[in-house]
């Protein structure tokens, strides 16, 4: 069974914080009464929706996107289903999360659709935990990984150390367990995040 995991991209979505700076904006270039096709135009931020973050997103001068798809996102991923408000060290130590892994956060943030502001995110003690074990990449159904925190220490640390962050997935009709992934993030150079695909295949 194949599980899309990926936010639906249309003008009334669910945005980070309902900033309206965020919502996709869609238009028309052309249409059949004005020329001889029909062509449509979004405009969005990068961050809109389902995306993969990378480094410059929180750390100046940090690495932009480049032509290749990050390790770790296509092959096998952990679903974990958590039950707590906080991603802190004692939940990921309380895991089964070995180095090289790559891991989904299923949280309470999959039963809403509306942006929740106390949505369950990843401390800096979490990200501090995931990054001692050496995991490839962590993904969570929020659209943000952290919440709050001052001097942003969740992305920090993470992105600093070849970790990818996968922010906005949609978990909750996936139950746990291992699953392989196919994330496909747009073939787009040198920006700060980039809008995926983000697929699960049950093994």
């Amino acid at each position: 069974m194949i599980y899309d995991v990926s936010m639906t991209i249309h003008p009334a979505m669910t945005v980070y914080k309902n900033k309206p700076e965020k919502s996709p904006v869609f238009s028309t270039l052309s249409t059949h009464d004005s020329g001889t096709a029909h062509e449509g135009v979004i405009q969005m931020s990068l961050h809109t929706g389902t995306h993969l973050d990378y480094p410059l997103h929180m750390i100046k001068d940090g690495a932009v996107s480049d032509e290749t798809i990050p390790d770790g996102c296509l092959g096998p991923v952990k679903v974990f289903d958590v039950s707590d408000d906080v991603i802190d060290h004692a939940v990921v130590e309380s895991l089964d999360i070995q180095p090289g892994d790559v891991v989904f956060f299923k949280t309470r943030n999959s039963l809403r659709e509306d942006f929740d502001f106390d949505f369950v995110y990843v401390s800096a003690s979490g990200a501090t935990a995931l990054k001692a074990i050496g995991i490839k990449g962590v993904g969570l159904d929020a659209l943000g990984i952290e919440r709050a925190q001052a001097e942003h220490p969740t992305h920090k640390t993470l992105l600093s150390n070849g970790i990818f962050i996968l922010e906005g997935l949609r978990l909750k009709a996936v139950p746990e367990g291992t699953y392989e992934l196919i994330c496909l993030p747009l073939k787009i150079q040198g920006v700060d995040a980039l809008p995926a695909r983000v697929l699960l295949n049950t093994l």
